[in-house]
């Protein structure tokens, strides 16, 4: 059974950083590409980074593109999102998400409904 569980959310003040990290579990973390996305209540939930199955290629929303870093740590089973220069607007809760392919994909993902597994999300604030 596939798990990813997020941690290091949190408060923080505008310019400030975070590290988020998304620990998976059940299933062979080679094989996924993987993602965060988030959302705000009220709102469906957004595309934030993507990264393929090696952790070799990655992209992002035009919103966080410079200030936000995705990696994946295919020895660990773990991928982070480094949220550098915060601003109130990226207040939001933050969901990993996971799709298994194979270790050759070299494809990151953008859409939502291609992702098979997601974690429970975890909650970041940035005062202004």
């Amino acid at each position: 059974q596939e798990r990813l569980v997020e941690s290091g959310g949190g408060l923080v003040q505008a310019g400030g950083s975070l590290r988020l990290s998304c620990a998976a579990s059940g299933f062979t973390f080679n094989n996924s590409p993987m993602g965060w996305f988030r959302q705000i209540p009220g709102q469906e939930r957004g595309f934030v980074a993507g990264i393929n199955a090696a952790g070799s290629g990655a992209g992002y929303a035009d919103s966080v593109k410079g200030r936000f870093t995705i990696s994946k740590e295919n020895d660990k089973n773990v991928m982070y999102l480094q949220m550098d220069r915060l601003e109130p607007e990226d207040t939001a809760v933050y969901y990993c998400a996971g799709l298994l392919t194979s270790s050759l994909d070299e494809y990151y993902y953008t859409e939502r409904d291609m992702y098979e597994f997601w974690g429970q999300g975890t909650q970041v604030t940035v005062s202004s």
